[in-house]
């Protein structure tokens, strides 16, 4: 009997997908050193892309940043028109009623819009599947550029431009910050090309609307896999909830660690007790 037979529909999903593809970049200093090449995090940067999901995540993104504050009046909000304009019969016209029927010059709007929410509702599932599907589509492109950190003191735009020039960045760039850079927060708002955000709010409409997704360290989403080449080290895993990437069952969390070593020692402190009886 056939294996895949006796899998439900999810496993059988599981089983066919791909295996992820396994990438790497340079990591580099603000001056356009190579520190080294680290491997990026296979699940979250190597993935097939979703190109349905990612629709469907922008579409609802944008929707939901519609105002929907647009209204007209109806004939019953337009001001006048309480009087029968003319005579019921005898005039060879149209009965009418009122001056501000929709018909009318000045009358009110039929079926016109009203104030109301655009926003639709997106499982989290799919939004970190978008997110991940636009952070593999910019990596296959090698549109990834990973900096270890900005080490900026105070705010310059001229250090900003410098630093893209020697990235070798162009178009328009995404720089993921954390909320305690605030230096190269300032450094970049001046550049009309390159938006910064937080890594906290990363999303896939951002990601996929800009040419160069720029991390450092501290914002590289899932951490770095393995540092490879002189001066490379591990990258921290992204802080942010929506990028971080859930930790896989059985890992070690180092509360695991901690608890294992306890047990340990109460083992050995019975055993002691045990001989000195």
């Amino acid at each position: 009997m056939n294996a895949l037979a006796t899998l439900t529909p999810a496993a059988r999903r599981a089983a066919a997908r791909p295996e992820p593809a396994r990438r790497t970049v340079d990591r580099r200093t603000v001056a356009g050193d190579v520190l080294g090449q680290v491997e990026l995090d296979p699940e979250t940067f190597g993935i097939v892309p979703n190109t349905a999901v990612m629709h469907q995540v922008v579409a609802a993104q944008l929707a939901a940043a519609r105002a929907g504050t647009q209204s007209t009046r109806t004939r019953a909000e337009v001001a006048g028109g309480g009087a029968k304009p003319f005579r019921q019969k005898g005039t060879g016209r149209a009965r009418q009623g009122s001056t501000r029927a929709p018909q009318w010059s000045g009358g009110g709007v039929a079926l016109g819009p009203k104030p109301r929410s655009y926003r639709q509702r997106t499982p989290k599932k799919m939004i970190r599947l978008a997110l991940r599907s636009a952070l593999s589509d910019r990596a296959s492109e090698g549109r990834i550029a990973l900096v270890d950190t900005w080490g900026w003191d105070v705010p310059r735009t001229k250090s900003a431009v410098a630093a893209l020039a020697a990235l070798g960045l162009s178009g328009r760039i995404l720089v993921v910050c954390t909320s305690d850079d605030i230096a190269a927060e300032r450094s970049f708002s001046n550049l009309q090309r390159v938006h910064v955000i937080d890594v906290t709010e990363l999303n896939a409409y951002d990601i996929l609307r800009s040419d160069w997704v720029v991390f450092t360290d501290e914002t590289l989403p899932g951490g770095a896999v393995a540092g490879m080449g002189a001066g490379a080290e591990a990258a921290v895993p992204a802080v942010g909830p929506s990028s971080a990437p859930r930790s896989p069952a059985g890992a070690d969390t180092g509360r695991g660690a901690e608890a294992a070593t306890g047990a340990s020692e109460d083992d050995d402190a019975s055993e002691d007790e045990e001989g000195e009886a």
